[in-house]
């Protein structure tokens, strides 16, 4: 890993964080690429899909009920796309940034 010397001067708070914010948006959006790339159709259950959201089951229902996330249902039992979750993560990313700048 490389070590590199920054000196700052004369920045604000808001200038750094907006600046780390930057950073950080562009190491995300690297991440989900690779993950998308890797695994496009992987089928989540609604165990893993609510334990990747780190939300309740019943919560889970109510996204899908509220046409948020996408299920597949196979015979009796309920899927997630894996592509679906993290374009749903990726879009609400977005959504937060462009909010965020008004």
């Amino acid at each position: 890993m490389e070590t590199k010397t920054i000196q700052i001067t004369e920045i604000s708070a808001d200038e750094l964080t907006e600046i780390i914010a930057e950073k950080l948006l562009v190491k995300i959006e690297d991440y989900l690429n690779q993950v998308t790339k890797s695994d496009p159709d992987i089928l989540l259950t609604r165990q893993e899909t609510a334990n990747y959201f780190k939300v309740s089951l019943p919560t889970l229902y109510q996204w899908a009920k509220d046409g948020i996330i996408n299920p597949i249902r196979i015979g009796n039992r309920i899927y997630f796309k894996k592509q679906s979750i993290l374009n749903l993560i990726e879009k609400q990313t977005i959504s937060y940034n462009i909010n965020r700048k008004n």
